[in-house]
């Protein structure tokens, strides 16, 4: 079997933005409104403040950068968590990207030993259905025992940055009951175990453990793929 490896790497620059004020010291003023914390900041207090109403220009408002910063995530309820565990099997996606590894496969006869036609696309089709069990099974269960959140959200953002950033770091990735993204072991532990498992338990003698953590590998460059699709192109 040869094995594509697909490797992606980005380097996201982030910019700091610094915002001071300093208001010079001087008399007060009193056709000047005080300004207090949660109020507009005006460009020029004095000057503005002496332009007639309709002239003077719209205050600058800024925001809490920090509260912007922080995504709003409410952790799935367990009948939500179930459904996405079945839906993951069975689901429509699912069976479509089962469908097609097996039709990959047969198309470049690998294994070989299973053969070409439909024969050989039948047990490619069963693999894949197994693999897919035993990887959807091993993320739930450490889903649930670890409190974690494997799902795939798209970003929050809209920029092209952020969200090729979010599409690379899902399939290695989780998120905490806090909404905080941490190191996704259901999956990790989930996709090599599928793979190791198919290796060892119905594909041909000639592989072992270590095409399985190859295949696992590599899987988790197609799933990268798959998530920049569904960030830039199928947005259902």
């Amino acid at each position: 079997m040869k094995f594509v490896f697909f490797a992606a790497a980005l380097i996201f620059s982030a910019a700091t933005l610094n915002i001071g004020a300093q208001t010079p010291s001087a008399t007060p003023d009193p056709t000047v409104t005080p300004v207090t914390a949660g109020t507009p900041i005006p460009e020029d207090r004095v000057q503005i403040s002496r332009l007639p109403p309709s002239q003077r220009p719209a205050p600058l408002v800024f925001p809490n950068l920090s509260n912007q910063q922080q995504s709003i995530y409410t952790r799935p309820d367990a009948n939500t968590r179930f459904k996405r565990y079945v839906n993951g099997m069975v689901g429509p996606v699912a069976l479509a990207r089962q469908v097609a590894g097996a039709g990959i496969g047969t198309w470049r006869n690998s294994p070989e030993e299973w053969g070409g036609q439909w024969e050989g696309f039948g047990k490619r089709l069963a693999s894949g259905f197994g693999k897919n069990l035993i990887k959807q099974t091993v993320t739930y269960g450490l889903d649930e025992a670890l409190k974690l959140d494997s799902h795939y959200y798209r970003s929050k953002r809209n920029d092209a940055g952020s969200k090729i950033k979010n599409a690379l770091l899902s399939p290695v990735t989780a998120r905490n009951r806090s909404g905080k993204r941490v190191i996704g072991i259901p999956k990790i532990v989930g996709t090599y175990t599928s793979s190791i498992a198919a290796t060892e338990l119905w594909f041909p003698d000639r592989y072992d453990w270590k095409d399985g953590v190859r295949n696992g590998t590599v899987s988790f460059a197609f799933n990268a793929a798959f998530n920049l699709f569904k960030e830039f192109v199928w947005k259902k």
